[in-house]
């Protein structure tokens, strides 16, 4: 099979590979191809790959190219990792909304709208090179905010996109080891998970054909085993109900996380700049050393992750560390979609339950949801079985509210957004931010687009290309 990285100059590329050349994924994968439109960055980490110690595994062949026509004929498999802007652009994301006194993070909130903004056009200029010169293959999506990027492609790809993000998943991996339970490999059984991406609950945990999760909500010492558990306090969970995966942090507790990010001396996004500005010259000179430098660099750079959450002087967990999140998901999805076996991960795919699941009804019916309050063509965040079909949703229970109307609110937000990115509306962006929970006021949305459009004007050359 021949896998393409779209953005293969990315700071996880090595985690893919390292997957890719030793275990279960061993031999998948004939040639790996990394395309990046900046060539500085592909070389570097090309010299990461060369370096790797041959203890690892063995050697995927793997070549570099800048342009993506000739990078897609043959492509079996397209993983999508892209940052237009780069770190820099993940930086003013965070300050424009930073400066008027919201929450400054990069997939949730303002500047998860305005990273969608810029994302979808080329996402969708990739999807429609794949058309034309691999019609074949599978889009695997990593490009945040996954769930607003993989339903703008959906026009274009239906079923052959997916998107993932690790975060869903590790929620149940790191509830079930706190729980005691064990979760078969490859299988969801007895898992409840609905959600967007980054805004979803785990709502049922069995193990042994018992419901665990009650117990394990009503337990601070087993909460406190693990990220989320501490996150929240306990009486909280409990009046809950469910696990809320990280990013709800920021709505549940968003005073304390804006004030945590206005003490930080710098954001998360100039951090990590910064990071990158002074590795990556570094890696490329680096001969034999540049995959020991690139290791200590990820594994600084995963002990930042959502530090405004954590008091001063508390680290992650070691299982927490030791990487291999985004990889693993992507990679277990592109075994099961290339026919070696079907699989259960959390994905994001279109809430339509496949038609043989659903109860009989009338012809003319519209389709089941797989969450149920929501639209059944909307990309949503649920288990799937994933087959040589795609990712098929498994029915989920409908959310109570307040959680339902928070996954309406913001699923309103994302496709105004969606709108807005693929047809040029300024007008949907505007609505966009003003109707975001986080943001709530027009006048805010009047500031936050002007800011954004000061910081990147290819988003005013958007405007200009289409839409009112």
């Amino acid at each position: 099979m021949r896998l393409l990285i779209a953005g293969g100059g990315g700071f996880r590329v090595p985690l893919i590979y390292r997957a890719l050349a030793s275990g279960r994924y061993a031999g998948v994968v004939t040639e790996l191809v990394l395309h990046d439109v900046d060539p500085a960055r592909l070389d570097a980490i090309m010299a990461v790959l060369r370096s790797m110690p041959e203890g690892i595994g063995g050697r995927v062949p793997v070549r570099a190219a800048t342009s993506l026509p000739e990078a897609l004929p043959g492509a079996e498999m397209v993983f999508a990792a892209i940052r237009p802007g780069g770190t820099a652009g993940r930086v003013a994301d965070e300050k424009v909304a930073q400066r008027l006194g919201l929450l400054g993070q990069e997939t949730t909130g303002a500047g998860g709208i305005s990273y969608a903004l810029r994302t979808i056009p080329p996402m969708l200029h990739l999807a429609r090179l794949m058309k034309e010169h691999c019609p074949h293959a599978w889009l695997v999506n990593f490009t945040n905010p996954a769930g607003m990027v993989t339903e703008a492609l959906l026009p274009v790809l239906g079923k052959r996109v997916i998107g993932i993000c690790d975060s869903a998943g590790g929620l149940v991996q790191r509830a079930a080891r706190a729980a005691g339970a064990a979760l078969p490999e490859g299988r969801l059984d007895g898992v409840g998970y609905y959600g967007l991406n980054h805004l979803g609950w785990l709502y049922r945990l069995e193990s042994g054909g018992r419901d665990v999760l009650p117990e394990l909500l009503s337990d601070p010492r087993a909460l406190a085993s693990f990220e989320e558990g501490r996150l929240f306090p306990q009486p909280f969970l409990a009046r809950l109900g469910s696990l809320p995966n990280e990013y709800l942090y920021y709505y549940y507790r968003g005073d304390a996380a804006r004030k945590a990010m206005r003490a930080m001396a710098r954001t998360r996004g100039e951090t990590i700049h910064d990071q990158q500005q002074e590795l990556y010259p570094r890696l490329t000179a680096a001969g034999t050393d540049a995959y020991r430098l690139w290791e200590e660099a990820r594994r600084s750079r995963e002990e930042g992750y959502l530090a405004e959450a954590r008091g001063k002087d508390e680290q992650r967990d070691q299982d927490d560390l030791a990487g291999g999140g985004y990889e693993r998901v992507a990679l277990a999805a592109m075994r099961a979609l290339s026919g070696a076996g079907d699989t259960e991960l959390i994905l994001n795919t279109r809430n339509s339950l496949p038609a043989a699941t659903q109860a009989p009804a009338a012809e003319a019916a519209p389709p089941q949801a797989a969450i149920p309050g929501l639209p059944a063509d909307a990309v949503v965040e649920v288990p799937c079985v994933v087959t040589t079909d795609g990712a098929l949703p498994l029915a989920q229970e409908l959310p109570p509210e307040p959680q339902l109307g928070l996954l309406r609110q913001v699923k309103e937000v994302e496709r105004l957004t969606v709108r807005a990115a693929t047809y040029g509306d300024r007008e949907a962006a505007l609505e966009a931010f003003a109707r975001h929970p986080l943001v709530g006021s027009h006048e805010l949305a009047v500031a936050l687009l002007a800011g954004y459009e000061q910081e990147f004007p290819a988003l005013r050359d958007l405007w200009g290309g289409g839409g009112r």
